[in-house]
Order: structure tokens, then C-alpha cells, then sequence
């Protein structure tokens, strides 16, 4: 069997050393070099150019290199039939969670404002509401998003978190459903994105859910580009009706020299460096996901195509 990798960003040579070990037979092939392309077994992918997976007619399965799956599946000609399977966790929560805790603090402390009045010698404390005044927003509680909302809440934060359906989680006041969206907008100074990108929420942080939240509030987007209108945010921003925003993902990766959010005074970017995959984590499933195939077993992670994740 042969595995062929294909990414912009991760390294293919701790893959190809990992997959020896535990596959002393299996090829490695990276993309564009390819070879046959009947060889090919397993697709190991990020971001992989749009109609190639169909070209390999022994395909078994793609084995994606994220949580995040919509490179994947905004290929229209991806085979219906071959399995798509994601990172769980992957050793992301955990940095997901702190810089999610980085940006409400942030905001809390007014901590934007300091350098201006660093240059200009300035000595005056700016008053900040204590973290049980500071109600936070969570908006998705998958792995990451359940491990943000809770250490959110375990600091004293009020905490709610935004579902598609009503579930549990201790210490998180939960909103479910559109219908619940609005209200739960309007509790939360800070909103922190960690959904999955799907057809529905794709475009959900617009000038709509900008002017449910309180004047001047605060938005953090760690989950993708594509939920965030970006003009409705410089709108919400240079209005007032929002105080700033913590950005780490974009619909265009690197996002361009000439983009407004590099020169926005109330934006601060972050090149998605939230939380980078921890390989040896993600080595781990990789291989047990290969293993499960290889003896007929369901793999762990397999996305639900209907849902997007």
C-alpha cells in the first residue's frame, strides 16, 4: 500500500519517518510526485488541490491533517463513497484554550489600550470589570470548544455557550438552535468562534449578530475564515458597535499585504497560530485510523458529510 501527503504548511518528513515505523512497507509519496496513481491507498491531506482525490481509483481513504475538514469537502468532485477522516484534538484544545483566555483577558484588562499611552508617557489606569461581571460566549462546544467554555467558566467568567442542540456541560449556560442565537449574543461581551464551517454557519458572524451582541463588545474568530463577514466586521467596528477583535484564521491564508485588518486599529491578527498540530498527537491517530482500515474496523474521527464534520 502507498500513502501520498500533500499539504502547504505541515512537513512532510516527520510523516514519512512515523509511517516507516509503524508501515515498513508502505510507500510515501508527496504531492505533486506521485507516481502510479493506482498505488495510492491513503490520501493524507491539507488543503489538497481540488479534483485530485478523484483521480486515484484505489482510494481507501483521506485522512485529513486538522479538525477543520471544509478544504476537503469544498472539492465538488470528491468521491462520495471513501471516507473522510479528521483530527480529534490532536493536541489543539489545550493552546486553543489559552489563547481563547489571552484574548478575554485582553479585552477585560483594556489592554489595547497601554501601548498608546506607553509612547506618549502616559501613566493612567484604565477601571476593568472583574471576570464576574465579564460574561463570554463560546459559539460551538465540540472538543476544543467544550474545553474553552469550561476553563472560561472556571475562572469566574459567566459563561453560555451557543449548539446547534441542547446538550449539558457544567459551569456553561447553554443556548441551542437560530432561535436562541440572538439572546445569546446579547449576554456576551466576548464572543469566541470555534464552530465548525458548514453551510450553515458559514457568513454567521455578520452585521446581524454584530448588532445583537452589547455596544462595544469584543469578537475572537479561531475557528474559520468563512464565518466572518469581513466588511460587516470593519462596519461594526469603525461604528463602535464593537470594541475590537482578536482574529486568527481568514478567508484568504496569508492574508494579504493590503487587507484592512493588518492597519485596523481595533484588529489584532494572528497568523492561525492559536494552536499549530501537535504531531506526535496527530501521528498517533493517523496510524490507528490506518490500522482500523487495514483490518476492517471503523476508523475514529469519520466525518458526517450532512453536518460538515
Amino acid at each position: 500500500m502507498t500513502l501520498l501527503f500533500s499539504s502547504d504548511s505541515d512537513p512532510p518528513e516527520p510523516w514519512r519517518k512515523a509511517l516507516a515505523k509503524a508501515f515498513p512497507q508502505m510507500g510515501f509519496r508527496i504531492w505533486p510526485d506521485c507516481g502510479p496513481l493506482e498505488d495510492i491507498r491513503y490520501a493524507l491531506v491539507w488543503r489538497p488541490e481540488r479534483g485530485f482525490l478523484a483521480q486515484l481509483p484505489n482510494l481507501k481513504a483521506i485522512l485529513v491533517l486538522g479538525a477543520g475538514v471544509d478544504g476537503v469537502l469544498a472539492d465538488p468532485g470528491l468521491p462520495d463513497s471513501i471516507p473522510v477522516i479528521r483530527l480529534l484534538g490532536a493536541g489543539m484544545p489545550e493552546p486553543m484554550a489559552e489563547y481563547a483566555m489571552y484574548a478575554v483577558l485582553h479585552f477585560q484588562r483594556h489592554m489595547q489600550a497601554y501601548p498608546d499611552q506607553q509612547r506618549n508617557a502616559v501613566w493612567r489606569r484604565i477601571p476593568w470589570p472583574l471576570a464576574g461581571e465579564w460574561p463570554v460566549g463560546v459559539m460551538g462546544l465540540g472538543v476544543i470548544g467544550s474545553l474553552v467554555a469550561s476553563r472560561l467558566a472556571s475562572f469566574g467568567y459567566p459563561t453560555a455557550g451557543w449548539v446547534r442542540a441542547p446538550r449539558e456541560l457544567a459551569g456553561v449556560e447553554i443556548f441551542a438552535g437560530k432561535q436562541q442565537l440572538k439572546n445569546f449574543l446579547a449576554r456576551s461581551r466576548v464572543v469566541i468562534n470555534v464552530l465548525p464551517l458548514t453551510a450553515e454557519t458559514r457568513d454567521i458572524l455578520d452585521v446581524s449578530a454584530f448588532s445583537a451582541m452589547p455596544r462595544g463588545a469584543f469578537v475572537v474568530n479561531i475557528g474559520r475564515g468563512a464565518h466572518l463577514v469581513e466588511a460587516d466586521l470593519v462596519a461594526a467596528l469603525d461604528s463602535g458597535q464593537l470594541g475590537g477583535a482578536m482574529l486568527d484564521v481568514f478567508r484568504e491564508e496569508p492574508l494579504p499585504q493590503s487587507h484592512p485588518f493588518w492597519r485596523h486599529p481595533k484588529v489584532i491578527v494572528t497568523p492561525h497560530a492559536a494552536a499549530p498540530t501537535i504531531i506526535a498527537a496527530a501521528e498517533i491517530q493517523v496510524i490507528e485510523n490506518i490500522r482500523r482500515l487495514e483490518r476492517g474496523d471503523p476508523p475514529l474521527g469519520v466525518v458526517d458529510r450532512s453536518k460538515g464534520y
